[in-house]
């Protein structure tokens, strides 16, 4: 379950009920950043969020404004499989692909094509989300292509794709699986690092 507060206090709240630690670009990045989503699980255990870099895209922007500059940073939980909260049912062990799937889903929400025919647009969300899975299933694939990037300055593997849209990269460091996306800003210059207090960031 994915969740979003309106206001700044309640958008941190959720992140600093996280048991992991938070990551998002380094201290070379000198532009606005701010709090996106943090994702829960039936118990309201934090499982996953993301932190915002630059320009933060809406609906209401033309997903064509190549103005548009924002890297959204995506910070996954390492979990294993395990019982869901009622315990009838289970749920996976979180992976690289599970950030690669979130940061693909992410970067669709915020670029799909507002202006198509109301008749077309789930037709071609759910056919774009569908390709967004297989793809963050099959890392391995000729989808993807090395990157490495550092990590609180150690230099560390990712896997990297582009499309019309923007980038997605996703890979894992210190304890926690890291994905991201974006557009207007190259991933090949960027360097993410754990966030020292998380209160510092926006609510958005």
């Amino acid at each position: 379950m994915e969740t979003k507060t309106g206001s700044a206090q309640g958008a941190v709240d959720g992140y600093l009920m996280a048991d992991f630690p938070w990551y998002g670009l380094d201290e070379a990045f000198t532009g606005r950043r701010w709090l996106h989503t943090t994702g829960a699980s039936g118990d309201g255990t934090v499982e996953y969020g993301s932190i915002g870099h630059g320009d933060e895209p809406t609906l209401k922007a033309d997903p064509a404004d190549e103005t548009l500059r924002f890297a959204v940073v995506m910070t996954v939980a390492q979990r294993p499989g395990r019982r869901t909260a009622d315990g009838t049912g289970l749920l996976e062990a979180t992976s690289v692909s599970s950030a690669a799937w979130l940061a693909g889903s992410g970067l669709l929400a915020c670029t799909w094509p507002t202006t198509m025919e109301r008749a077309l647009r789930q037709d071609w969300l759910d056919q774009q989300t569908a390709t967004a899975w297989e793809l963050a299933d099959d890392l391995d694939g000729a989808g993807w292509s090395a990157l490495t990037l550092p990590v609180d300055g150690e230099p560390t593997p990712f896997h990297y794709r582009e499309s019309e849209y923007g980038w997605v990269l996703a890979g894992s460091a210190r304890g926690v699986h890291l994905g991201a996306f974006g557009r207007g800003m190259s991933a090949y210059g960027l360097a993410l690092a754990a966030i020292p207090d998380i209160r510092a960031y926006d609510g958005a």
